[in-house]
Protein backbone atom coordinates (compact mmCIF):
# COMPACT_ATOMS: atom_id res chain seq x y z
CA UNK A 1 0.00 0.00 0.00
CA UNK A 2 1.17 3.06 -1.17
CA UNK A 3 2.52 5.97 1.41
CA UNK A 4 4.65 9.41 0.96
CA UNK A 5 5.72 12.26 3.34
CA UNK A 6 6.95 15.75 2.69
CA UNK A 7 8.55 18.19 4.61
CA UNK A 8 7.26 21.92 4.50
CA UNK A 9 8.78 25.26 6.11
CA UNK A 10 5.73 27.29 7.06
CA UNK A 11 6.12 30.71 5.45
CA UNK A 12 3.98 33.73 5.67
CA UNK A 13 1.54 32.70 2.66
CA UNK A 14 0.64 29.62 5.02
CA UNK A 15 -0.79 31.61 8.03
CA UNK A 16 -4.30 31.55 9.50
CA UNK A 17 -4.36 35.16 8.79
CA UNK A 18 -2.77 34.90 5.42
CA UNK A 19 -5.55 32.13 4.39
CA UNK A 20 -8.33 33.65 5.67
CA UNK A 21 -9.03 30.84 8.58
CA UNK A 22 -8.17 33.18 11.86
CA UNK A 23 -5.79 36.03 13.27
CA UNK A 24 -2.77 34.38 14.43
CA UNK A 25 0.33 34.42 12.43
CA UNK A 26 0.55 30.30 12.52
CA UNK A 27 0.28 27.54 10.22
CA UNK A 28 -3.55 27.87 9.42
CA UNK A 29 -5.89 24.79 9.65
CA UNK A 30 -6.68 25.24 4.93
CA UNK A 31 -2.59 25.13 4.58
CA UNK A 32 -2.32 21.96 6.86
CA UNK A 33 -5.19 20.63 5.09
CA UNK A 34 -3.75 21.21 1.29
CA UNK A 35 -0.90 19.68 2.42
CA UNK A 36 -1.84 16.74 3.73
CA UNK A 37 -3.81 16.09 0.24
CA UNK A 38 -0.59 16.31 -1.28
CA UNK A 39 0.74 13.86 0.35
CA UNK A 40 -2.05 11.72 -0.30
CA UNK A 41 -1.55 12.29 -4.00
CA UNK A 42 2.26 11.34 -3.77
CA UNK A 43 1.16 8.30 -1.92
CA UNK A 44 -0.98 6.86 -5.11
CA UNK A 45 0.69 8.63 -7.99
CA UNK A 46 2.36 5.28 -8.77
CA UNK A 47 -0.81 3.47 -8.59
CA UNK A 48 -2.36 5.51 -11.27
CA UNK A 49 -2.45 4.63 -14.72
CA UNK A 50 -2.02 6.60 -17.72
CA UNK A 51 -4.69 9.46 -18.09
CA UNK A 52 -5.94 8.43 -14.49
CA UNK A 53 -5.66 10.99 -11.64
CA UNK A 54 -7.36 11.03 -8.26
CA UNK A 55 -9.60 13.49 -6.43
CA UNK A 56 -10.52 13.76 -2.93
CA UNK A 57 -14.02 12.97 -1.68
CA UNK A 58 -13.68 13.50 2.10
CA UNK A 59 -11.79 14.53 4.43
CA UNK A 60 -11.75 14.51 8.52
CA UNK A 61 -8.85 16.33 10.01
CA UNK A 62 -8.14 17.38 13.58
CA UNK A 63 -5.69 20.39 14.42
CA UNK A 64 -3.94 19.81 17.36
CA UNK A 65 -1.18 21.84 17.54
CA UNK A 66 0.33 25.92 16.07
CA UNK A 67 3.30 25.78 14.24
CA UNK A 68 4.86 29.44 13.99
CA UNK A 69 6.35 30.99 10.76
CA UNK A 70 9.77 29.57 10.07
CA UNK A 71 8.42 26.00 11.58
CA UNK A 72 8.79 23.03 9.74
CA UNK A 73 6.82 20.55 9.54
CA UNK A 74 6.66 16.73 8.21
CA UNK A 75 3.34 15.52 6.42
CA UNK A 76 2.74 11.56 6.14
CA UNK A 77 0.25 9.74 4.16
CA UNK A 78 -0.16 6.29 4.58
CA UNK A 79 -2.71 4.25 2.83
CA UNK A 80 -5.14 2.20 4.87
CA UNK A 81 -7.99 1.01 2.79
CA UNK A 82 -8.62 0.07 -0.74
CA UNK A 83 -12.08 -0.68 -2.25
CA UNK A 84 -12.05 -0.56 -6.19
CA UNK A 85 -11.11 3.44 -7.05
CA UNK A 86 -11.48 4.36 -3.39
CA UNK A 87 -8.26 5.11 -1.73
CA UNK A 88 -8.27 6.01 2.07
CA UNK A 89 -5.45 7.59 3.84
CA UNK A 90 -4.16 8.28 7.47
CA UNK A 91 -2.55 11.28 7.75
CA UNK A 92 0.02 12.77 10.51
CA UNK A 93 1.40 16.19 10.64
CA UNK A 94 4.82 16.90 13.04
CA UNK A 95 6.64 19.35 13.90
CA UNK A 96 10.40 18.97 13.47
CA UNK A 97 12.83 19.72 15.97
CA UNK A 98 15.08 22.12 14.95
CA UNK A 99 18.19 19.04 15.28
CA UNK A 100 15.58 17.30 12.69
CA UNK A 101 14.35 14.90 14.96
CA UNK A 102 10.40 14.43 14.87
CA UNK A 103 8.74 16.89 17.17
CA UNK A 104 4.79 17.62 18.36
CA UNK A 105 2.11 16.08 16.51
CA UNK A 106 0.58 19.25 14.85
CA UNK A 107 -2.48 17.21 13.02
CA UNK A 108 -4.02 14.03 11.93
CA UNK A 109 -6.76 12.81 10.74
CA UNK A 110 -8.08 10.69 7.22
CA UNK A 111 -8.65 11.37 3.78
CA UNK A 112 -10.17 9.88 1.16
CA UNK A 113 -10.01 9.77 -2.70
CA UNK A 114 -10.87 8.37 -5.91
CA UNK A 115 -8.85 7.64 -8.60
CA UNK A 116 -10.61 8.64 -11.85
CA UNK A 117 -10.03 9.23 -15.92
CA UNK A 118 -8.91 12.18 -15.92
CA UNK A 119 -10.50 13.82 -19.65
CA UNK A 120 -13.70 11.76 -18.33
CA UNK A 121 -14.23 13.26 -15.31
CA UNK A 122 -13.86 17.08 -16.99
CA UNK A 123 -16.05 16.19 -19.89
CA UNK A 124 -18.87 16.19 -17.17
CA UNK A 125 -18.02 19.56 -16.47
CA UNK A 126 -18.73 20.96 -19.96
Amino acid sequence: MGSATLSFTVTHADTAIAVGSGSLPVLGTPRLLAWCEAATCTAVEDDLLDGETSVGTRVEIEHLAATPVGGRVEVTARQVHVDGRLRRFAVAVRNVAPDGSPGKLVGSGEVTRVVVDAERFLSRLR
